[in-house]
């Protein structure tokens, strides 16, 4: 068993912000901070009060996390990045909102007060003494403290406060990680009221020392326990806050906490070979529980159990079964060809989920170099002649302002320019194509002309097949590739209008070169002759794809399983140093990084042959790396056992936070299973003769921080969980019960209030029998495992500050 905590992250847009730089706007991003780790940074919009960025993420988090903040930014190429406001919301705010968190949240200011991290390691106990008792107070060590000076660390000391008496620690300088273990002692009065207060303080000699946190303990209690030791959050002081009024706009968010408790894999089994029996191809006709599914939910929660689905039949092996009969069931209550696919039915959604799944690195390969080109390029493309501004287009060759006719054919031809090499690369995909995609979209092409045989629906199964292809893959991609990882950034306001008419094109020849998809637009005229041979290419190429026999989707699916696909990859900088001694000189060179399911390889470039650097079973942690260590705050360290078991790290940077999490991710998902996994580890690097982030000398000390191993960004080419998968369709069963109930008594026609889901001699007499009692075991399984005794609550002592 086990409790397992996700965040669904949307961030929509923000309104009335203040103005930062002198052109009276701002370039607002975001930066998401759980328990003050940055984990996302999106995209900057540029030159707006009220941007708009849409991105979605779901991050994987301890359940012991406390909250989750945003920081709105303002990007400053010259100078440091200003801070606009951030809005925050803690994990109690969350667990209020079942259904999530969504709507407005005005920012507030950032108070240095406020900003505190980390936690501090305490031994409190009341002792004997010759007057009377004595409170002990014993400072350990911290760690995670937050950096207040311009070295990436801070100057840490600590005073304690009780009866109005004051001590303070020595100061360990350039740490983030002090270890103090210094013991102070005070009188105890009898019926003592006053609290003990343990603060954190960052010394500085010139300027006023910043403040990093503190703990409150009640005496009282300590009285009674007589002896408390364990590491302490640190706490912001509410009473030192400057929190200043005024308007700092708004973010709008859309913010789900899920808790979950992840059972044995033996407690989902019936549930799975349940679900599984009613999409195998031996079974005769639609099953009935995925069309009882489907109707039982919301539409709001469609996407979601459409993907859970999806998933857990990709595990068993079932994804094209399980989206063969979702086929039938659509065209079963299709009745008009045109109408086919049109809705966000169980058939769509899942679909969808399943080229993201099954075909992101195919679509990367297609539309990656076009989208490349249109950034690129930055070019003046507009079709419309309502909206062509001469004004942005500049001068022609004749030095003369270009007439609204030149911009108009200009245009058409970048246009028809992208067009052509997107169709190209399209046709020319066929073998790139996954095989379980071409395997399912063989099934639709044949569902579909089984069902529409007649000649006048001959383009419908290829219509069919391009509604997913390309109306809900291609299409969405070209017009938002930030969300589909194809680039960093948004694009500005003319490459977003270029991609916007290229996914216009698209979309028409998807369409057959429909009648009516001419008649909305009559100013696409000039792409016309591009439309129609595009519409003969894409046929041309469906008919290529979909020609996948039996026998040779067995081979394609050997092929593909004899090679470990890449989990993730790209350049990285890997930190090589030269010489010994005081001489020694480090620095970081390029190469390219591939992570399998095997190992962590490199090259020189993407081509080149890669060499073995680091097997997957053998990877003991993966974790940031502090700042002050290599100058940046983008490098990570990957901890490993050499072929002797000695403890060996390698330290790789990335470009960007985002990056950086992401192999983070990947590389404690890929290695989550492995043996002699390190629960703490030294953030910083060890140089001279001691740590650079405890100040420890011994080079095998085990680490002064926690390991953040279940701290990872879910991706579309993550590694299934065939638990969690089943315990979310259960959780999503579950809410839907009753309807269940009320579906089993209108289909075996009793009407009673309390009719049994068996029939006679006590065995299910139908799937949908069998479903509720599945149900039914499941849940006393959950409750089972919660009926044990509640853990007792760590640190009793602390009292949170009001």
């Amino acid at each position: 068993m086990a409790k397992r905590s996700s965040l669904s992250i949307r961030i929509v847009e923000g309104k009335n912000l203040p103005a930062k730089d002198l052109s009276g706007s701002s370039d607002p991003y975001c930066i998401v901070k759980v328990d003050n780790e940055p984990i996302i940074r999106t995209a900057t919009v540029w030159k707006t009060l009220c941007p708009f960025w849409g991105e979605e993420y779901q991050v994987h988090l301890p359940p012991t996390f406390h909250a989750v903040a945003f920081y709105v930014m303002d990007e400053d190429a010259l100078s440091r990045d200003d801070v606009i406001g951030k809005v925050c919301l803690t994990r109690d705010t969350l667990a209020s909102h079942p259904k999530g968190f969504s709507g407005w949240a005005p920012l507030t200011e950032v108070d240095p007060n406020e900003e505190v991290q980390g936690e501090i390691h305490l031994r409190l106990e009341v002792a004997p003494g010759t007057h009377g008792k004595r409170l002990r107070c014993s400072v350990l060590e911290a760690r995670d403290l937050a950096p207040k000076d311009r070295n990436g660390a801070s100057d840490p000391f600590v005073r304690v406060h009780y009866n109005g008496r004051t001590r303070e620690t020595s100061v360990v300088k350039k740490s983030c990680y002090p270890r103090w273990n210094e013991t102070f002692e005070f009188d105890l009065e009898e019926e003592a009221a006053e609290a003990l207060s343990v603060e954190a303080w960052d010394w500085d000699l010139v300027s006023r020392n910043d403040f990093l946190g503190k703990v409150v303990v009640n005496v009282q209690r300590l009285c009674s326990a007589q002896q408390e030791e364990g590491w302490f959050r640190l706490q912001p002081d509410q009473s030192r806050s400057r929190r200043g009024e005024g308007n700092l706009g708004s973010l709008q968010l859309e913010v789900r906490l899920r808790d979950e408790t992840v059972l044995p894999s033996v407690c989902y089994q019936p549930l799975v070979q349940l679900l599984c029996q009613e999409v195998k191809p031996d079974n005769q006709g639609p099953g009935h529980l995925i069309p009882v599914i489907e109707e039982t939910t919301s539409a709001e929660c469609r996407q979601e159990v459409a993907t859970t689905l999806l998933k857990l039949f990709l595990g068993q092996g079932l994804a094209k079964d399980f989206l063969d009969l979702l086929f039938r069931l659509e065209l079963g209550r299709t009745s008009e060809a045109n109408t086919l696919f049109r809705s966000n039915s169980l058939a769509s959604k899942s679909m969808e989920s399943f080229l993201k799944v099954a075909g992101m690195r195919y679509l990367h390969g297609i539309l990656g170099p076009v989208i490349d080109r249109v950034f690129e390029e930055k070019k003046y493309v507009e079709l419309d002649p309502s909206k062509v501004e001469v004004k942005d287009v500049g001068c022609s060759g004749l030095h003369r302002p270009q007439t609204e006719a030149e911009v108009l054919e200009q245009s058409a031809q970048t246009l028809r320019a992208h067009v052509v090499a997107l169709l190209s690369a399209i046709c020319r995909s066929v073998r790139a194509c996954p095989v379980v995609v071409r395997a399912t979209f063989r099934q639709l092409f044949r569902r579909v002309q089984e069902r529409f045989p007649s000649a006048q629906y001959q383009n419908v199964p290829f219509i069919a097949v391009t509604s997913f292809l390309c109306l809900r893959f291609f299409s969405p991609a070209i017009m938002s590739p930030k969300l589909f990882h194809l680039r960093e950034r948004h694009a500005d306001a003319r490459t977003s209008r270029t991609l916007l008419l290229l996914a216009k094109v698209v979309q028409n020849v998807s369409n057959m070169d429909a009648p009516i998809s001419r008649a909305k637009e009559a100013w696409m005229e000039p792409l016309q002759p591009t439309v129609r041979r595009g519409v003969v290419q894409l046929k041309d190429f469906i008919t290529k794809l979909v020609d996948v026999e039996e026998k040779e989707e067995l081979d394609l699916q050997r092929a593909c399983n004899s090679q470990a696909p890449p989990v993730k990859e790209g350049p990285l900088f890997i930190h090589r140093t030269k010489g010994k001694g005081p001489l020694a000189s480090s620095s970081f060179k390029k190469l390219y990084f591939s992570l399998t399911t095997e190992a962590l390889s490199f090259a020189k470039t993407s081509s080149s042959k890669k060499s073995a650097f680091i097997k997957l079973a053998s990877i003991r942690a993966a974790e940031k790396v502090e700042e002050k260590s290599f100058g940046s705050s983008h490098v990570m360290q990957v901890i490993y056992a050499d072929d002797v078991g000695r403890a060996q790290t390698v330290y790789l940077q990335c470009k960007c936070v985002n990056e950086l999490n992401q192999w983070l991710s990947a590389l404690r998902k890929v290695s989550t299973n492995n043996p002699g996994l390190l629960g703490s580890y030294h953030p910083g690097i060890f140089r001279g003769d001691r740590w650079s982030c405890c100040h420890q000398k011994d080079k095998t000390d085990l680490g002064c921080d926690k390991t953040h191993s279940r701290v990872t960004l879910q991706e579309w080419s993550d590694p299934l969980d065939h638990d969690l998968e089943a315990q979310l369709i259960y959780r999503h069963l579950l809410g839907v019960e009753a309807a269940l109930r009320e579906k089993h008594r209108l289909l075996s026609g009793e009407r009673a209030a309390d009719v049994s889901p068996t029939g006679s001699g006590g065995a299910p007499e139908d799937s949908l029998a069998q479903l509720l009692l599945v149900l039914q075991d499941l849940q006393e399984a959950h409750s089972s495992s919660l009926a044990g005794p509640p853990p007792r609550e760590p640190h009793h002592l602390l009292e949170l500050q009001t």
